[in-house]
């Protein structure tokens, strides 16, 4: 009786473990946010001391994540801004959703690069680095375009259903 008991006893210990490994996060998606930046642009600024950043970060993730900072080669002091019954206020961060987006745009929420170093012009490029809290930095060199670009009419750098890609551009895995 004592060897029945002791082998239920190794297979039900055995079964357990496969049970609780079963429910563990750490498979390949491992319930991590995977994150793409898309549609980045910076209108030409109108005067010399501040720029406005516009672009979209999807998360095709099992986790949501939450952009914290950025920091960018044409600013020491760049700003999360969000619009609220037409007022503009700065905040923290910016929560991105699993399978969601984070869109930064005209009207609504964006980055404000404040104290220019530099007075960015139509076809120059400007480095930035976003940082999250959960997902490693994501750099991206966003193109300075025309005061009036408005991807939603011209077709901008983003398609329904299709997003260009660069090397700046980073899944959010870390390496």
């Amino acid at each position: 009786m004592t060897r029945t008991t002791t082998a239920l006893s190794a297979a039900l210990a055995l079964l357990t473990g496969l049970v609780l490994g079963g429910c563990s996060s750490t498979g390949p998606a491992g319930g991590k946010p995977r994150l793409e930046v898309g549609g980045a642009f910076i209108p030409e600024p109108v005067n010399a001391d501040m720029a406005g950043g516009f672009l979209t970060v999807t998360n095709s993730g099992d986790a949501g994540d939450t952009l914290t900072s950025v920091t960018s080669d044409l600013s020491d002091d760049v700003q999360l801004h969000e619009t609220r019954d037409r007022k503009m206020r700065q905040v923290e961060s910016f929560d991105l959703p699993a399978h969601g987006e984070l869109r930064l745009e005209r009207g609504g929420s964006h980055l404000m690069f404040m104290d220019l170093k530099r007075t960015p012009k139509r076809g120059d490029k400007v480095r930035v680095e976003l940082h999250f809290e959960e997902s490693g930095p994501i750099e991206v060199e966003i193109p300075v375009e025309a005061r009036t670009h408005d991807p939603r009419r011209s077709g901008g750098h983003t398609t329904h259903g299709h997003r260009h890609r660069s090397p700046q551009q980073h899944d959010g895995t870390r390496h």
